[in-house]
């Protein structure tokens, strides 16, 4: 399977959105989500490499942008030109992160995401995900979160798989300093890689009041990815965490205004 890699900077192309998609766009692009994750399910019977989970996460891509939704990624070779594996660090905002990021990241290297324990056994989806190797953690005991991540992710790092954090875990439109742990900057000082950090914007797919992964479609808000320069952490990692955090901050701060 040929894996489609995204030119640096990427802004999506101004394609026609069908009738239905412009009328409805929650139906259209949840039927769109659901195709995708059932044709990525059927093909892990046979092997689901990191080439054909990138190609699927880029379907999803190209089947949200026919519903309207614009996607901008920038500085993407921030990851790609590293010689090895990273830590990335971000914002967490809803699930669009989750579906794209393969298409952005692992055509270039291995990745293996740091997320709830709970998506490793949603029907089907659960088929997908954990073919990907993730770090699997509860969000009830912390210090057994923080061993697990730190233990699993030293041992994905050694194998060359970079691994992405999301420390803020709730979603939230805007970024909560209080709630943006250290767990990625104690993490890569551990392993010594460096980290990547990433801000995000991604409430075109909105958070749902009963169920969170199911909320409202906005397509005329853009999905924004920006990554920053790699960091090395110094010290206790402590001027480097508020530096990922005031990047953050900075790109979203931007992103609104524009």
């Amino acid at each position: 399977m040929n894996t489609e890699v995204f030119p640096d900077p990427y802004h999506s192309p101004l394609t026609p959105v069908a009738p239905f998609a412009r009328l409805f766009p929650g139906l259209a692009f949840y039927a769109r989500v659901v195709s995708i994750v059932c044709e990525a399910a059927w093909r892990t019977r046979k092997g689901y490499t990191m080439a054909k989970w990138a190609q699927d996460s880029r379907t999803f891509m190209r089947r949200a942008e026919s519903c309207g939704m614009r996607f901008h990624i920038e500085n993407a070779t921030a990851f790609t030109s590293l010689p090895g594996p990273c830590v990335v660090v971000g914002n967490h905002m809803s699930t669009m992160e989750t579906f794209c990021m393969p298409a952005i990241l692992a055509a270039h290297r291995p990745i293996s995401f740091v997320l709830k324990r709970s998506l490793t056994t949603y029907p089907i989806f659960q088929r997908v995900v954990n073919a990907a190797d993730p770090i699997a953690v509860d969000r009830v005991n912390p210090r057994e979160d923080f061993k697990a991540v730190m233990e699993q992710g030293q041992e994905r790092l050694s194998r060359g798989i970079s691994v992405i954090v999301f420390p803020q875990t709730t979603r939230t439109p805007d970024l909560d300093r209080s709630a943006f742990n250290s767990i990625g900057v104690k993490l890569a000082k551990k392993a010594g890689v460096p980290i990547v950090p990433l801000a995000l914007k991604t409430d075109a797919w909105g958070v749902g009041s009963l169920v969170k992964d199911f909320g409202k479609i906005r397509p005329e808000l853009p999905v924004h990815f920006c990554f920053g320069e790699p960091i090395t952490v110094q010290g206790a990692g402590k001027n480097e965490h508020e530096e990922i955090m005031e990047f953050i901050h900075w790109k979203l701060t931007t992103w609104r205004q524009a």
